[in-house]
């Protein structure tokens, strides 16, 4: 049954996702769309020989994260983020802290995704169409190892 609590002045609202803030390694970078903030656990199965039962027993195992996806508009002689993706070489490559916070209306952190030990795995540049009237969107893919989650 569907909870009617937002039809009521002043109840409690979902929080929009349209205001955040990334920070690569202390400084703020204006993107558009933010995606991949995940985590799972793999699962690991196992079962004796001598069980009674025809299934197995399923347990966490490793905990892993999905690449976050980072769009931004392109700008006349903005080159950071292919300069920045550049710099990779092989396992010579500077981690950086990256943090996504979800802000209010004051940019009071709602919540806060910290990716540790990330780096630039993939860059797109944007798609370019004759009969578009699109912004030029350039994209930039870090890996990390591992996500989390705070809030405040």
């Amino acid at each position: 049954m569907a909870d009617n609590k937002g039809d009521v002045q002043g109840a409690p609202w979902p929080i929009p996702t349209f205001h955040f803030v990334v920070t690569i390694d202390g400084t703020d970078v204006a993107f558009q769309e933010v995606s991949g903030l995940d985590a799972e656990f793999d699962v690991m199965e196992y079962r004796n020989g001598n069980s009674p039962k025809y299934s197995t027993v399923k347990m966490p195992g490793l905990k892993k994260s999905g690449d976050v996806t980072l769009k931004k508009g392109m700008f006349k002689d903005d080159t950071a983020l292919n300069d920045y993706f550049t710099k990779v070489n092989m396992n010579v490559v500077a981690r950086s802290t990256i943090t996504i916070s979800l802000v209010d209306e004051s940019n009071k952190n709602l919540f806060t995704w910290t990716l540790t030990n990330a780096f630039p795995k993939k860059i797109t540049g944007t798609s370019m169409n004759a009969k578009s009237s699109d912004v030029a969107i350039e994209e930039i893919v870090f890996t990390h190892e591992g996500v989390e989650m705070k809030k405040g």
